[in-house]
């Protein structure tokens, strides 16, 4: 829900690169972004006089104090900390191993050959949502300091500490205004840096921070001996990358410093780029601490720096100096999602030496200035990367998009959101047993290894696995560094819903040894060898689906005991499985509405098969929410609830031009069906209902047909006259007023039963078959929806079209890959729509328009402007097959309903982004009833001995029950407690709004209407008054009001709740 502080822009055009690149957009769309990033641009962009009030002076002042410090010839590392620790008070951030007390090197201070401003301070490209804004200033240590083979097993990084710990004390004297701490740069423990601040403030927009960098200066070192396959450590021979690549880039800062002011000069719209850039992977959670990636805004600016000289294939830049901004940015994007950075090294520049370039991480490399940019990073994370790249990139060529706000604005850096399933491997667990370079820290190394084995364990049912390492913290100068371990490790699993659920993995065959002993090994005894009904005899493993435990969450336990030991306490599981529990959702459940899908097509079949029908039929068209796999509950044959299926005939001559009197005709086709229906087939039984009396134009009876031990189904009969005769009803302006509200009316339950519906099942079908998890996606939706007793209030099938839109807009994310990313996201959109000022399009079709979507805006806004209060229509959802926005919201919710969702949706969100993964799901779910007026408990035994039975008198003996009709009970119209709130509602909504819940909610929850407060006597009240002291004013006699529903209610209700009394 967090997003920068750039207004919403409403866009609805397409994008994508430079016309150089793969993907161009058109010019009408580019220029629309590019007006919208230009907009951005200004509105983040930071007052650096005022955000850094005094900081120039502050700089220069420790520059002089710098420089000013009393250098000190070469004495015993052990000597001179024990010295310097106790005239100081400070304690010298030595990385992890500290040195020994009998070590031999040699420590001393001399005066830096130059201090300098670097970073975004200087190049100007910060903005103002970064969630830390810091000047860093490099202090460039003499070479006089350093012997030729420091380089060598971390002697650098020794003086270093000390030159840091040296400057700190220094400061901490001259600047007593100043809090002074210790912290590792972009986390990386080799690098101790002092941060400056000012007293009173912190790491926040409200304050900013100094980084003072020890760093050494260009040439300190041959670059050969800094290879990214050079060993610099007496404990092992193999290479040691990121060592390397750490003491290369210590004599960088200048000169990369150059190449980002030169870029600047080149290019204008370079700055801009970089902003966009930094907003860009800001919301998306990367940064240039290793615990965000390794990629942030320095190696996006070096990244566009390096292709506007090179990059191409023949060595010609990328990019042009004259684009945009928002071309640049395109680009560059478009290169990150399009190179291959996994394979092989990319070169910039030209490299006399390829297989000096070879190692397990990602390597750009940067030839002119012999160092790998992308050090920092791992496999995962430039994977990570480069999958947001795609996935931002798609949004981009679709025109159905808000292509601004899924670039810029929607903050997607919530694990939950994004992945499937998160492990949480607790920091005691993780141990150091690589080997090799142990630079990056032990939880890089572990989560590295960790990775490699659970990507290998979980194949081809993740999509993608990454890792996240616990983030770097600041500590005080007089403490030591943090230890070896740092926090949790968070791994991240994108899963495949098609093969998820897959029972039995197949390894090699018997015959490929080498290949079946290594999967062996890789699986111990969980591998077997088996013998297969054609004749092949492979390794395989199966694992147990009935398990409470999710099949990827076996796979990574049993991997992560075998390989590392981990025990069940080590590991902590959030996800799909954990919010499918608590929404009562089940890998079961899809036979049911299998069965229910199939029970239906004989249905059909059999209605087809019927002969002596007058018409012959046209359409059995499904449209229970049982039947598009999107029912809360599974449908179950035990449940007397019917499944509802609209049948339509052929056009025919012989229909009335009286809608009342094809609603008898359709009675009379309902009985002719009913009865050849059961000739036809002895296990059906037929009964025909009155759906209502009260109104003739409208639908008045159903046809019930239930299979001995089966399922049942409820058929209404369409009419094809009855909309073209309602519809010319409604162009007579000679009928009253009331005449046309009743034919309004009429004719749009009509389209409701018989058109929309049927194709809106139809497509939510297709789309649930396209995409698995959206089924269950849409239930734990309607869950939600129940359990905080909005689901009233809404009909289903728009609660159905949210979870769509979620799944048919997936930007700035992939489509979801299950329930819980699925759900989680159709909560980020409902908390995110301005449903006031903006209607929801879902083109789930794909067959809208640019003019249709400028339609459905001016119809929109022609909407408000006749009625701003919105009293008619609160909610305007277009689909592909209903433009005017209101089939699915013409009955409600109110304004009052709609902001309770948009509150809770909001809250929802919230409490994700809070707790993070330690989220317990089940807090989403729950709602509390104190911020009721009236809280009204129906009677659960009662409700279910209805169910139970259909009302009618039963003899005391059975025989004589199955001589007068058939013994069990009728079909259900609906739950009883629908019913009872459905009564309330149509009597007390004018000075009650009732809140329940779906299905078997035994809970209506009521607030009082304020706009109906104390009134004068007069004719039509709207609802029960009373005196309200002297005078002539009336007030809600509430208490009338609530013997009158207890009455209703009678033995259904056990309790009603007050507000405020006992």
């Amino acid at each position: 829900m967090e997003a920068s502080t750039a207004k919403r822009r409403k866009l609805s055009h397409g994008g994508g690169g430079p016309a150089f690149l793969a993907g161009a957009s058109s010019g009408s769309a580019s220029s629309a972004l590019i007006e919208a990033t230009q907009e951005l641009v200004n509105d983040v962009q930071v007052d650096y006089g005022q955000a850094f009030e005094g900081v120039d002076q502050t700089l220069r002042q420790f520059k002089e104090t710098i420089e000013a410090l009393e250098p000190h010839d070469p004495e015993l590392i052990t000597k001179i900390t024990a010295s310097f620790q106790k005239n100081e008070k400070i304690t010298v951030p030595y990385p992890n191993p500290r040195p020994a007390k009998d070590s031999p090197y040699k420590l001393s201070f001399a005066k830096p050959s130059q201090v300098n401003v670097v970073g975004s301070y200087q190049l100007r490209t910060m903005v103002r949502s970064q969630p830390d804004m810091s000047v860093d200033m490099i202090v460039v240590m003499p070479a006089s300091i350093f012997q030729d083979k420091d380089y060598r097993d971390g002697r650098y990084f020794l003086k270093r500490s000390y030159y840091c710990a040296y400057i700190a004390a220094g400061i901490r004297k001259s600047a007593p205004s100043f809090d002074i701490a210790f912290d590792h740069l972009e986390g990386n423990q080799l690098l101790p840096v002092a941060v400056v601040r000012p007293k009173g403030t912190k790491s926040d927009k409200k304050g900013y921070a100094i980084r003072i960098i020890p760093c050494a200066p260009d040439g300190l070192f041959p670059t050969a001996k800094l290879g990214l396959t050079s060993s610099n450590t007496k404990d092992s021979t193999k290479p040691t990358p990121f060592y390397n690549s750490t003491l290369r880039a210590e004599s960088l800062f200048v000169p990369y410093l150059r190449l980002l002011n030169n870029a600047a000069k080149s290019c204008p719209a370079f700055r801009e780029a970089c902003m966009l850039g930094r907003i860009w992977l800001q919301q998306r959670g990367f940064g240039s601490s290793l615990s965000e990636g390794g990629f942030g805004h320095f190696e996006w600016a070096v990244l566009v720096a390096l292709l506007l000289q090179g990059g191409g294939r023949k060595g010609e830049a990328v990019l042009s100096s004259a684009l945009n901004s928002s071309q640049l940015f395109k680009a560059t994007m478009q290169y990150l999602a399009l190179t291959n950075l996994q394979k092989k090294p990319v070169v910039f520049g030209s490299q006399s030496a390829p297989d000096s370039l070879r190692q397990n991480g990602p390597v750009v490399w940067d030839a002119a200035r012999e160092h790998n940019l992308f050090f920092k990073m791992t496999s995962w994370a430039v994977n990570f990367l480069q999958q947001q790249a795609k996935w931002s990139l798609a949004g981009l060529k679709s025109d159905s998009l808000d292509q601004f706000d899924s670039l810029f604005v929607v903050k997607v850096d919530q694990m939950l959101q994004t992945f499937d399933l998160v492990v949480k491997i607790r920091s005691t667990a993780q141990c150091d047993d690589s080997g090799g370079d142990t630079s990056r820290g032990v939880a890089w190394d572990f989560a590295e290894r960790l990775h490699r084995v659970l990507k290998r364990a979980l194949g081809d049912r993740a999509q993608l696995v990454h890792a996240v390492l616990p983030k770097h913290t600041a500590w005080s100068v007089t403490a030591n560094p943090p230890g070896k371990k740092g926090g949790d490790i968070l791994i991240g699993v994108v899963t495949d819903p098609s093969l998820v659920a897959r029972k039995m993995d197949l390894g090699p065959s018997v015959e490929q040894k080498e290949e079946a002993a290594k999967y062996r090994d890789f699986w111990g005894e969980k591998a077997e060898l088996r013998r297969f009904q054609d004749g092949s005899i492979l390794e395989s493993i199966e694992w147990n689906l009935d398990s409470e435990r999710s099949i990827p969450e076996q796979i990574i336990r049993y991997a992560a005991k075998k390989h590392f030991t981990l025990q069940g306490d080590d590991l902590s599981f959030f996800g799909a499985n954990s919010f499918s529990k608590v929404a009562h959702l089940s890998y079961s459940d899809a036979q049911y509405f299998s069965a229910a899908r199939q029970g239906f097509e004989s249905l059909e079949k059999e209605i087809r098969e019927v002969e002596d029908l007058p018409l012959h039929v046209r359409q059995v068209a499904p449209v229970a929410p049982e039947l598009r796999y999107a029912s809360l509950h599974p449908p179950s044959p035990a449940s007397r609830l019917p499944m509802d299926i609209a049948l339509s005939f052929e056009a025919s001559g012989k229909w009335t031009d009286n809608v009342a009197a094809n609603q008898r005709l359709k009675m009379a086709f309902l009985l002719k069906l009913g009865a050849s229906l059961g000739e036809t087939n002895p296990e059906i039984k037929t009964h025909i209902g009155l759906e209502q009396v009260n109104h003739d134009s409208r639908n008045i009876a159903f046809l019930d047909v239930s299979y001995e031990d089966g399922f049942v189904y409820r058929i209404r009969l369409q009419s094809d006259v009855d909309e073209k005769i309602l519809e010319t009803q409604l162009r007579n302006k000679q009928l009253d007023r009331q005449a046309l509200q009743d034919a309004a009316e009429s004719l749009a339950i009509c389209k409701r039963l018989y058109t929309n519906l049927p194709l809106h099942s139809q497509t939510l079908s297709t789309w649930c078959t396209r995409y698995p998890p959206l089924s269950d996606s849409i239930r734990m939706l309607k869950y939600w929806f129940s359990c905080h007793r909005l689901a009233s209030h809404f009909n289903e099938e728009l609660i159905e079209l949210f979870a769509l839109r979620a799944f048919i807009t997936p930007s700035p994310w992939q489509v979801p890959t299950s329930a819980m990313t699925g759900f989680l996201r159709a909560i980020h959109l409902i908390a995110r729509w301005d449903w006031i000022d903006e209607p929801l399009v879902i083109d789930h079709s794909e067959s809208i328009t640019a003019a249709d979507r400028s339609a459905v805006s001016a119809q929109f806004h022609e909407l408000r402007r006749q009625d701003p209060r919105m009293n008619r229509v609160v909610l305007f959802v277009a689909t592909s097959h209903d433009t005017t926005g209101t089939a699915h919201t013409r009955n409600g919710p109110s304004r009052v309903v709609a902001n309770q969702m948009t509150k809770l949706a909001r809250s929802t969100c919230e409490a994700v982004k809070n707790k993070g993964v330690d989220l317990d799901p089940r807090s989403l779910f729950q709602s509390s009833l104190k911020h009721y007026d009236v809280v009204i408990r129906l009677n659960s035994k009662v409700l279910k001995a209805m169910m139970r039975d259909d009302g009618s008198k039963h003899s005391q003996f059975k025989n004589l029950d199955k001589l007068h009709g058939e013994s069990g009970p009728l079909p259900l119209i609906e739950l009883p407690a629908k019913t009872l709130a459905k009564q309330l509602n149509a009597i007390y909504s004018n000075a009650i709004v009732f809140f329940r819940g779906a299905g078997d909610d035994n809970i209506i929850a009521g607030l009082w209407n304020p706009e109906i407060g104390t009134r004068t006597r007069k004719v039509d009240m709207p609802c029960a008054y009373k005196p309200d002291g002297e005078g002539e004013s009336l007030q809600v006699d509430r208490e009338a009001i609530l013997s009158e529903i207890a009455r209703v209610g009678g033995d259904v209700i056990e309790k009603i709740e007050v507000k405020g009394t006992q």
